[in-house]
């Protein structure tokens, strides 16, 4: 292994992945992740887990190798549904589970934590104090891996080197609480184009970096790059493969939309053999 990259190893209900940028792009399955008034709401409202369980098994089934879950919408009790769902996706599939939420429902993330099998991910702390405190504590008493967001309380920066400081004192704030720092899986925060032209490459540059100097494994969510624009899936697709190439490892995706982006762009990196994956994967279409 090359000492410039870091592998991080999560577990799930009978399963242990490895994510390691000099291998395979490892997929974080999004789909469970309610809009306000959508039928997933309305089921995780009414403590209906069905409509969880069936995510979980499409996205594992459309490639995904973790499962996000994400309960936070109006009407939902956090502190009860979340350990619900992440029951639920344990019990439909066996891939590792990413436990999305907020530092201020960290009574729900521990209520959650407590019923994740294996050694799922927290997503996320950031360098805000609040986020810092009500966080890393779980991460060390749980031994989970972890989302490191590269902000602090005056938001997600534009430029790439204070991105990248961010990233530096994320991993410092880990080792004071014993959590490796191959556990931090940065996320370099996707912006919007719409709002920022220049947001994306700087994005790239800060991936570069932490590829490079830090060796972290990098996530991040791929469709905000490509919000209130017309062709997202074309954009999200462009530039997952530039970012892939930057040091992406595990992005955060809908596995059904981006799973031929990411096998070809493994291919053009040089890590699927004999493009098996990839022919695999056209030959089941």
């Amino acid at each position: 292994m090359d000492s410039m990259s870091l592998q991080t190893t999560v577990e799930g209900a009978d399963s242990s992945l490895t994510i390691d940028r000099t291998d395979q792009v490892r997929i974080i399955g999004e789909r469970i992740n309610p809009r306000p008034e959508s039928d997933l709401a309305e089921a995780l409202a009414n403590e209906d887990m069905e409509p969880v369980r069936e995510l979980a098994i499409e996205q594992v089934e459309n490639g995904a190798d973790l499962i996000d879950v994400n309960v936070d919408v109006d009407g939902v009790d956090k502190e009860t549904v979340l350990p619900m769902a992440v029951e639920a996706v344990a019990d439909a599939v066996d891939v590792p589970i990413v436990i999305d939420t907020n530092y201020d429902d960290a009574e729900a993330l521990e209520a959650a934590l407590q019923v994740a099998p294996g050694k799922p991910v927290i997503n996320s702390v950031s360098m805000e104090e609040a986020s810092r405190e009500a966080i890393f504590p779980l991460v060390a008493e749980y031994e989970t891996a972890v989302v490191g967001l590269t902000m602090d309380e005056s938001g997600p920066p534009d430029d790439a080197e204070t991105r990248v400081e961010l990233a530096e004192a994320l991993l410092e704030e880990a080792e004071s609480y014993d959590v490796p720092r191959e556990d931090v899986i940065i996320d370099p925060i996707a912006l919007p184009l719409s709002s920022n032209s220049d947001i994306g490459f700087e994005i790239l540059k800060a991936m570069e970096r932490i590829r490079d100097e830090l060796g972290n494994n990098i996530t991040l969510g791929l469709s905000n790059i490509s919000f209130e624009m017309p062709e997202r899936e074309k954009i999200n697709d462009l530039y997952l493969a530039m970012a892939i190439q930057s040091g992406l490892s595990v992005p955060i995706v809908n596995a059904g939309e981006t799973r031929e982006a990411i096998l070809l762009a493994d291919l053009m990196m040089g890590r699927d053999n004999f493009a098996k994956r990839f022919l695999g994967f056209y030959r089941s279409k």
